[in-house]
């Protein structure tokens, strides 16, 4: 048996377990948006501190106004999907967890390269990208095959895993 039809065993079917994938796509458009909401808010408190910080280091400090956003993304998306909840704010509004699937840990480099990839398919694409859920059997978006994740409903999941015990 191979290291990927062992892993693959042990994802959940949507044939077998609807209720994973119930509203997967919509909950993740909506995530989206409440992270996007929380982001710029972090944004928006950095770009005070470093517009201020400028003044008091005659302007050396607004040089970082250039990077405030990219920041703010890699450090909540590492400290939100790299954390034990394995979701972000958004993600857990809506019920939604990533699981990774070929086996390796969701740590902080693994979340902060699927929010990378997320973000260079999405503004590459993003309309391919949400069809492309359509058409995946567990609803996953480019980003997802290519960093090896899966997104799922978080409550139902939980039932899930202890049935499989």
């Amino acid at each position: 048996m191979t290291h990927d039809t062992a892993a693959g065993s042990y994802l959940p079917d949507p044939a077998t377990a609807p209720e994973l994938f119930e509203g997967v796509l919509t909950r993740r458009v909506i995530a989206f948006l409440i992270d996007m909401v929380v982001i710029c808010a972090m944004t928006l408190v950095f770009a005070v501190i470093a517009f201020i910080a400028g003044f008091l280091t005659f302007g050396l400090a607004w040089l970082t106004l250039l990077i405030v956003f990219p920041a703010a993304l890699v450090l909540y998306y590492a400290v939100t999907l790299g954390s034990p909840a394995r979701a972000t704010l958004g993600m857990r509004m809506t019920d939604l967890v990533l699981t990774p699937t070929r086996g390796q840990p969701l740590d902080g480099p693994m979340a902060f390269l699927h929010a990378l990839v997320f973000y260079v398919t999405f503004w590459i694409s993003w309309p391919i990208s949400l069809l492309f859920a359509l058409f995946t059997p567990r609803r996953q978006m480019i980003h997802d095959l290519i960093t090896g994740t899966l997104m799922l409903r978080r409550s139902p999941m939980v039932r899930h895993w202890r049935g499989q015990r």
